[in-house]
């Protein structure tokens, strides 16, 4: 259907260049992690504008398929690197969702019915836990 593809050079301290040109962008280890001070992408942030965008199109296309009226939905990720205990790293992801206009129980089932088509869900599934919160 479609595929993306984009080059990275220098690691987390270099720059990721998409084949068609729309991204052109520098990243930088985080400051928290020995990282320079300033504002800089890094991996997890690109991710977390990923799967954020990618779970909202699935909450509006599920949305869309149910017939139901809600206000305009919003997916915050929130995306954290970790260590796993023989030290290799690992992903930690939250994604808060609002689905306004509708009861709380409409919302959540909506939200675990995204989760079970977007395409990023599907990818991290049995890889890495994703905890949803409806707000």
């Amino acid at each position: 259907m479609y595929t993306a593809r984009a080059t990275a050079t220098g690691g987390r301290n270099g720059r990721v260049k998409s084949e068609d040109g729309t991204l052109d962008i520098e990243v930088r280890t985080p400051n928290s992690l020995g990282g320079p001070k300033g504002n800089y992408l890094n991996p997890e942030i690109l991710f977390a504008g990923g799967y954020a965008a990618c779970f909202d199109n699935a909450l509006l296309n599920i949305i869309r398929s149910e017939k139901i009226k809600a206000g305009t939905t919003s997916v915050t990720a929130e995306v954290s690197l970790g260590k796993k205990e023989d030290g290799s790293y690992n992903l930690e992801i939250t994604l808060e969702v609002e689905v306004p206009g509708v009861a709380r129980a409409i919302a959540e089932d909506l939200v675990n019915k995204a989760h079970q088509g977007c395409p990023y869900s599907n990818a991290t599934r049995g890889n890495v836990d994703v905890k949803l919160v409806v707000i």
